[in-house]
Order: C-alpha cells, then structure tokens, then sequence
C-alpha cells in the first residue's frame, strides 16, 4: 500500500462490442472519480484482439503487453471473434495470454443479484443472491493450451496441470476473501469443488485445499463435486458463501452463476495475481449485435467497481473503496427503478439509455450517500 493518487489503467477495448461499452465506463469511471475526490485515473488504450491479430498477425503486440505491465490496474472489455483463429483451430484470446504472463492465478467470479432485473429461479431466495466463485486462472486443464497433441487424426490429447505452489496461493485467497465476507456479514465458508473420487489430480487439489483450511480454522471449509455443484447451483445456490475450483470447472461455472442473475450482461469479473490485475465482464465480444447499440454494459461498470477496490487495498486509497460502492449503488437505483432494461434482459434499453441511467444515479445525492455509508 503506497498511497500513490495517480494511477494509470491500461485499456484494452478488443473486439465486437470492447469499443461500445468502454468508453461509457471510462466516462463513468471519471465521473466518480472526479465526485469523491482523493484520487485520479488517467487511460491508455492499448491494441490487442482478433483485430489487432488480423491487422498485424499478432494478437497481442509487445508494446500492449509492456504497457499493461507498467500500469497499476487492466481494465479489458472483450476480445475474440469465432471466425478469427489460430491454425491449430483455436480461437484468439488474449485475455488468456494475460492470466498466463501475469500470473493471474485467482479468477474472481461474484454471483449477486441485482434487485429490479427478472427473475430466473422461482424461489423467492433467489432474488439475494450474493456467492463468489474463485477460478484458478493459470493452470488445471487451460495449462494444455497450445500444447495439445493429435496423433494420427485418431486421438487427441491435453493434459491437466495442478501444482502446490499455485494451489496454495489460490486456496489462501479464497479464505482471505471468505473472512472478508464473515466480517461484512456472510457466512464465511469455503467449498473446494473438485472431482477427487476419480482424479488423482483433483485428489492432490483436495489435499492441498485441506492443508490450507487447517490454517484458517475461524473459515469453515467443506468439498463438493462439480457435478453435485453444478445441481445445487440451480437448486439452492443461496447455500453457498466463497467456491474455489481448477481453471475448467471455473470457466464452466461461472457462466452457470451468470445465469443465475440474469446473464452475462451482469457478470463482473476479476483475474488477480500477486503484482497484476485484470478486471472484465464474464461476456464475450458478441459479434451478433455488435455495431447496434444493444450491447448491455452493467458487467463493464460492476468490472470497473471491482477494479477500484483492488486499488483501494493495493494502494492505500479508501476513497477509490468509495467510488466502487457508488458506482455499484448507482447500478442497483437504475434497476431497482425500473425505468430502463437491457435487451438482454428483456427490455428495449440501449448501451446509451443504459449508460446515461447509470450516469444520473451516479450524481443523485442520495445514492452518494448511501455508498459512503
């Protein structure tokens, strides 16, 4: 914690709907910025994507890379086409380049539901949703990423990877973040998600989640099995505080949490490492409605929020914690108030409508009120 007030955040816009939805959360981010004061954000747009990958035949220039190590924080929209891959098949991502490079082991997935948008399960205990998935973002089975082996167009093969010093450091975060939880209020519980009754791999994660809940016995610790998961997260997802898992098993359940609360469109996320971060909706670059101004652009800005409370706590700002509660309290009016909804909830509510929604409640006096407690 350095108490460093002026803080450069690297850009990168990407593909499809990157462009539409970035500029309105960096106009968001500089109106909050400006109202709480204490702090300021300068922006450096930075090339990388399926574009950029046609454009110049790489997906990721060295100098996106080098500028996006120097800043304090990456803020990431979309990137990706399906008709832009590699020639091995696979699609451009370097949003995965970067998890890889940084170190970016824990992929933070919240799952809250915001008052006001439709209802997805019936159980009324479903509309206060507030649970957390922890993705291993370096490791598990991405780490076959590019090294995958076809034998004789007969059998293909990627391997999955799980070592000690990743897990640890994963674990520990993920009962750090549950004691913050039980501080605010939640229950303060960790469940390891695996398949350890038939992977020795996942045998050595559980082992290692163990070891790790034996250091922490104010956290409560229990295990379940992806499939047995994945059931309950429809069943009763309210039963559940902070999910920790490998790469694949997170990738998959985060979309299942996202459409939970609505969809995509409503999903934040977070990769965080011990020097870097980068903060981006869960959702893709949607190349079918790119263009049309449809695009939902909650997940950039609740992206955004957890953006500022990873400086807030890196830098020794409180009042970057600030702006991040505005920013989600502002979200929460907008829909709460009915007057705007996205298309991809159901309603008719553009990228503009939506944004200017959340650009009004920003400056409503009371809403300030109501973040700085």
């Amino acid at each position: 914690m350095n108490g460093k007030t002026s803080l450069e955040i690297a850009v990168f816009e990407g593909d499809g709907i990157g462009g539409e939805i970035t500029q309105p959360c960096l106009d968001l981010l500089s109106a909050v910025t400006e109202t709480v004061g204490g702090f300021d954000l300068s922006f450096k747009s930075l090339p990388a994507g399926a574009g950029t990958y046609s454009r110049e035949g790489t997906a990721l220039p060295p100098e996106s890379l080098q500028a996006a190590r120097q800043a304090d924080a990456i803020l990431l929209a979309a990137m990706g086409l399906p008709d832009v891959r590699y020639p091995d098949g696979t699609e451009v991502a370097p949003q995965l380049d970067l998890r890889f490079e940084f170190g970016l082991y824990a992929g933070v997935r919240p799952v809250r539901s915001v008052a006001g948008t439709p209802a997805v399960l019936a159980d009324p205990r479903a509309a206060a949703l507030d649970f957390v998935l922890i993705r291993e973002s370096t490791e598990g089975l991405f780490a076959a990423r590019g090294r995958g082996s076809v034998e004789n167009d007969s059998e293909a093969q990627d391997t999955q990877v799980i070592t000690r010093a990743v897990s640890e450091r994963l674990f520990d975060f993920a009962f750090a973040l549950a004691g913050e939880r039980k501080a605010a209020g939640r229950p303060g519980r960790v469940t390891c998600v695996d398949k350890a009754n038939v992977f020795t791999s996942f045998a050595f994660f559980r082992k290692i989640f163990d070891e790790r809940a034996a250091l922490n016995p104010d956290i409560a610790a229990d295990h379940a099995y992806i499939d047995a998961t994945a059931l309950n997260m429809v069943r009763h997802p309210w039963d559940f505080d902070v999910l920790v898992t490998e790469n694949m098993f997170g990738d998959i359940l985060s979309d299942l949490g996202a459409g939970l609360i609505g969809g995509m469109g409503m999903a934040p996320s977070a990769d965080i490492g011990d020097g870097h971060a980068v903060f981006q909706p869960c959702h893709g670059s949607a190349p079918d409605i790119a263009g049309q101004g449809k695009a939902n652009p909650t997940a950039m800005f609740l992206s955004a929020a957890m953006m500022l409370d990873w400086l807030a706590v890196r830098k020794g700002l409180p009042a970057c914690a600030q702006a991040a509660a505005m920013i989600r309290t502002a979200v929460d009016r907008v829909f709460a108030s009915g007057a705007v909804m996205p298309f991809d909830l159901g309603g008719a509510s553009g990228t503009l409508a939506m944004s200017d929604a959340v650009m009004a409640a920003l400056h409503d006096p009371e809403a300030a009120a109501a973040a700085a407690g």
